[in-house]
């Protein structure tokens, strides 16, 4: 099914503040009939992994490059593109979407479902899908760079638009970084980015004037045994068992070893060993995502499964070179807006969307973003991430009373509404980026 949406309707029947909808946002509508509504529907038949993203970077290098004035930088961090739009001195402002699909094969229906296979950095093919809406990022990037250009008369300052690689493995913003981020390219003083949320209506925006999201790591855990006949058991030590005692061991460290008001979680998404009915195996390896708010609790947490993993072993009565061994492979910090730049853009989202289309932003869940690389302390630059409804409002009130469920994101079954998702996106992150470049000079 495919949305319309006339940009009237995003801002109807809104609160007095919609009375100052800008004039420039039927362009986006506009940009999005005459060419970027094909734009996203390329991405989302043509998913890639991440930091595998080799089609979809020069596609989007293309675009870039055709916005007047924008300077392209292709292959930052791997995959990555940069363009950088200049317009007299003033302040410098990054725009971030990511652009990396999942490894999931998709079951959405759309007509434009993806039948895409690739292989991973980790050597696997898989089914590839756009299952968590980063085709709608970069589409809305192309549009708020288009707008950008044709307003130079309205902002002065630094426009940098990053194309990222590798969000899903928390791998691309570090790899940018790496790479020369901030010191080929100008330096930003304000990072911004958005992501659209299928449990939220189209139309409507959200953001913390704190933390956005949690931490993520990825944790491998390797079980070592002793391989044995499955009908001598005594002979050997079983992996298997092991780990299993370890999987819910792991519980323990959420329920008894954390505090209860401290979010947390440990999920075990991958296990295993063996490959017969009547062999014990040698070796079970669990594959684990720890999510948690802040830097204690996630230190807590990865040394609960160190002391965990270990302990297991000394029950089984493992020698010392034969202990459960534990490693984190991927990881990012949490994602924490800056307080005052927040309530300063949250307020410009109410003037420009309507103050009913901004939501007061409440964490539902403990997903992550490795945004939070390029809004570190220690780098001195300001973040700002917002989430864009992606599912019509009929959509969601159809499933609270018992209708066809709203699907997650990262799911195969996973589809917004691109249009809205694109056009409320685009509208919103123009109107910050010109409330933080204003002509004349920075705004306190």
């Amino acid at each position: 099914m495919r949305y319309i949406v006339a940009v009237a309707g995003l801002f109807a029947a809104a609160s007095p503040a919609a009375a100052q909808t800008p004039d420039w946002a039927a362009a986006v509508k506009a940009d999005y009939d005459r060419d970027l509504g094909q734009m996203w529907d390329w991405f989302h038949r043509n998913p890639e992994l991440s930091m595998k993203e080799a089609k979809t970077g020069a596609r989007m290098a293309a675009a870039l490059k055709a916005v007047p004035g924008v300077v392209v930088t292709e292959k930052v961090g791997g995959t990555g593109v940069v363009g950088v739009l200049k317009n007299g001195a003033g302040p410098v402002v990054l725009v971030r979407a990511d652009m990396d699909g999942l490894p999931v094969e998709e079951k959405s229906g759309l007509p434009n479902a993806s039948t895409a296979r690739q292989v991973g950095i980790d050597g696997v093919e898989a089914p590839v899908m756009h299952a968590c809406g980063h085709d709608t990022h970069i589409t809305a990037l192309v549009a708020t760079a288009r707008r950008l250009a044709a307003l130079k008369d309205r902002w002065r300052g630094t426009v940098v638009f990053v194309v990222q690689p590798g969000e899903e493995r928390v791998a691309g913003a570090k790899a940018m970084l790496a790479d020369g981020l901030y010191t080929r390219f100008p330096k930003p003083a304000y990072a911004l980015a958005f992501h659209v949320d299928s449990e939220r209506a189209t139309g409507t925006v959200s953001a913390s004037e704190g933390i956005q999201y949690s931490s993520s790591d990825s944790v491998d855990i390797t079980v070592p045994g002793v391989g044995a006949h499955g009908a001598s058991p005594h002979m050997g030590k079983d992996p298997v068992y092991m780990a299993s005692q370890l999987v819910i061991a792991l519980q323990g460290v959420i329920s008894r070893e954390r505090q209860p008001l401290d979010p947390g979680v440990i999920t075990v998404g991958s296990f295993h060993a063996g490959l017969k009915h009547n062999i014990i195996s040698d070796v079970a390896k669990l594959q684990v995502t720890v999510r948690a708010n802040d830097e204690a609790t996630r230190a807590k947490l990865i040394d609960g499964i160190r002391q965990v993993a270990r302990g297991v072993g000394v029950m089984n009565g493992m020698p010392e070179d034969k202990m459960p061994v534990v490693t984190v492979t991927e990881g990012t910090p949490t994602t924490i807006n800056d307080a005052a730049l927040a309530r300063r853009l949250n307020a410009t989202m109410a003037r420009t969307l309507g103050a009913d289309k901004v939501a007061v932003f409440r964490q539902k869940g403990m997903g992550a973003e490795d945004f939070a690389y390029f809004v570190q302390p220690d780098l001195g630059v300001k973040g700002y991430y917002f989430s864009v409804g992606g599912t019509p409002q009929a959509a969601i009130d159809a499933a609270r009373n018992g209708g066809p469920p709203v699907p997650s994101h990262h799911s195969p079954l996973f589809k917004i509404a691109p249009e809205p998702a694109i056009v409320t996106g685009a509208v919103a992150m123009t109107a910050a980026v010109l409330d933080l470049l204003p002509v004349g000079g920075p705004v306190s």
